[in-house]
C-alpha cells in the first residue's frame, strides 16, 4: 500500500510523475562513533620529489568494520623559506587498499583515549596508522594506491619575497581534497586495513620550504 511522506511544514512528498519539488534528507549513518583531527606538518624541505607522501591513514577494522571519511580539507600553506624559482605545487589524496604493513616516519598521532573524539563516551577510533610529514617524505609501508587521485589542491610558487610576489603568503587556497556533500553524500568508505595518503603532486620549487595542514572528519561503524 502507499506511503505519504509529510514534512514538518505539512507538505506531501509525490511519488510518480509530478513537478520536481525538494525532499530534505540528511545521510549519516545509524550509528558510529564520529572523530575529527586538524594537524599540520613540520617545515617540508626543499625540493622534496614528486609524489612524497606526506600524510597517512590507515584503517584496521575491530569492533568497527568501516571507516567513512566524510570530509579530507587542504587548511592551508605557510611558506619558511622563498622559492628561488616558480613553479606548480600541489597535494593529491589517493585511496589505499590492501594496507597490510604500516608506513613509518613523520609524526605518528595518537588515538588513544580521550582524543580525536567528538564525544567523550565514544571509544577511541580503531585507524591504526595516523602519520604526517615532519621533514620530508613518510615510508609507503605495504599498500596499493588507485591509480587515480579523488581529490587535489594546486597552486603555484613565484620566486621573491613572499609580501611582494605570494598571495598573501599561501600560494594554494584551502580547499576540500573530498568532501561527501559534494559527492552526492557518499563517504570515501574504507574496510579493514584500508585508507588514504595524500601526496605532493609535483617536485616543490628550489629553496622553497613550507608547512601544509590538513583536517580529517570521519565515523567508524559497524555496517555501513
Amino acid at each position: 500500500m502507499p506511503i505519504q511522506v509529510i514534512g514538518a511544514g505539512g507538505v506531501t512528498a509525490d511519488v510518480g510523475e509530478f513537478a520536481a519539488a525538494p525532499l530534505h534528507t540528511v545521510n549519516l549513518p545509524n550509528s558510529g562513533n564520529w572523530y575529527r583531527l586538524a594537524a599540520f606538518t613540520g617545515t617540508i624541505a626543499a625540493a622534496t620529489a614528486a609524489n612524497t607522501e606526506i600524510f597517512h591513514f590507515r584503517f584496521v577494522s575491530g569492533t568497527k568494520s568501516f571507516a567513512l571519511v566524510y570530509r579530507v580539507i587542504f587548511d592551508g600553506l605557510g611558506i619558511v623559506a622563498v622559492a628561488t624559482t616558480l613553479g606548480p605545487l600541489g597535494f593529491n589524496m589517493y585511496p589505499a587498499r590492501g594496507w597490510t604493513v604500516a608506513g613509518s616516519g613523520g609524526t605518528t598521532i595518537s588515538t588513544a583515549g580521550d582524543n580525536l573524539q567528538t564525544e567523550t563516551a565514544i571509544a577511541s577510533s580503531q585507524v591504526n596508522n595516523l602519520s604526517i610529514a615532519t621533514t620530508g617524505a613518510l615510508t609507503a609501508g605495504t599498500k596499493t594506491l588507485d591509480a587515480n587521485a579523488v581529490g587535489q589542491a594546486i597552486g603555484g610558487v613565484l620566486a621573491g619575497a613572499v609580501t611582494t610576489s605570494q598571495s598573501q603568503g599561501s600560494p594554494i587556497v584551502p580547499q576540500p581534497l573530498y568532501d561527501a556533500q559534494g559527492a552526492g553524500g557518499q563517504p570515501l568508505v574504507c574496510a579493514n586495513q584500508e585508507g588514504f595518503v595524500i601526496r605532493t603532486t609535483h617536485v616543490g620549487p628550489a629553496a622553497l620550504t613550507y608547512q601544509a595542514g590538513f583536517t580529517v572528519v570521519w565515523c567508524e561503524v559497524t555496517a555501513f
